[in-house]
């Protein structure tokens, strides 16, 4: 996974930074820019300096090691952590984390952290005129197995207005966050639905150039962890590097 501590960089010095990783360079178009016009934050946000590599102690790259005992029972199952349930179509988000070379990466924990059905975070700093839900926190985690597979029960989330221009609206998406054996390697990254018309005017997933790429991170309909009468359910696999790599936001820091 991602291991490298930036400092400001420019646009121009992206393909540097994955050389500083030591790994294969991302194919062009796959991963997104720094600077995205479109997407007003990053007009002050994207760096402007060369980046820094800071030397690693041996702590940052080898703990802290992530435990079933640092997972509660129902840290996946984010409709059963509360006295009550949650308002909202329930759905299953499952799938694989795998390599570069499509094996599986056992034991990574995998977050996930989602606005509620009605599109609204418990956050203070979220001030949409949504309704909160008591009974939906929105956050939960899990270890993948041995064969690289996870699985969260979950609310299908709500859309959000966010005022990056005119009638802006995000599309219906879960956060990922994923990390290998130590803080270092973290990698952050987002999930969407199949069939979102919102998807086409959404300036953080058209950032990606390739199509091929954004596609890679909207989830498809899985009859087989559908619960009958109960919950939808969607595939979402998560590569980590080579020519298929998921594109992720460690490279762009997205704000929710």
């Amino acid at each position: 996974m991602d291991s490298t501590t930036k400092a400001p960089a420019s646009a121009a010095t992206k393909p540097a930074a994955r050389a500083l990783r030591g790994y294969r360079a991302d194919d062009p178009g796959t991963q997104p820019a720094y600077l995205y016009p479109p997407y007003a934050s990053t007009q002050k946000r994207a760096p402007h300096e060369a980046l820094v590599r800071l030397p690693w102690s041996l702590s940052e790259v080898t703990g802290p090691l992530f435990g079933f005992e640092r997972i509660r029972a129902n840290d996946f199952d984010l409709t059963k952590q509360h006295d009550g349930a949650p308002i909202g179509e329930r759905i299953v988000v499952s799938g694989r984390v795998l390599d570069a070379n499509g094996k599986p990466v056992p034991h990574a924990l995998v977050e996930i952290w989602q606005a509620n059905a009605a599109g609204r975070y418990p956050h203070p700093v979220d001030q949409h005129d949504a309704p909160t839900d008591p009974n939906f926190t929105g956050a939960g985690r899990t270890l993948t197995d041995a064969e690289g597979r996870y699985r969260f029960v979950t609310i299908r989330p709500g859309e959000y207005p966010w005022r990056n221009h005119p009638n802006a609206w995000r599309p219906a998406h879960i956060h990922f966050s994923l990390f290998g054996p130590a803080f270092a390697t973290r990698l952050v990254t987002q999930m969407y639905f199949p069939g979102d018309p919102l998807l086409e005017f959404d300036p953080m997933y058209m950032s990606i150039p390739d199509e091929k790429a954004r596609k890679r991170l909207v989830s498809a309909f899985d009859w087989e962890t559908t619960i009958p009468e109960t919950a939808l359910g969607y595939r979402f696999d998560v590569v980590l590097r080579g020519r298929d790599e998921t594109p992720m936001e460690n490279d762009l820091v997205l704000p929710r």
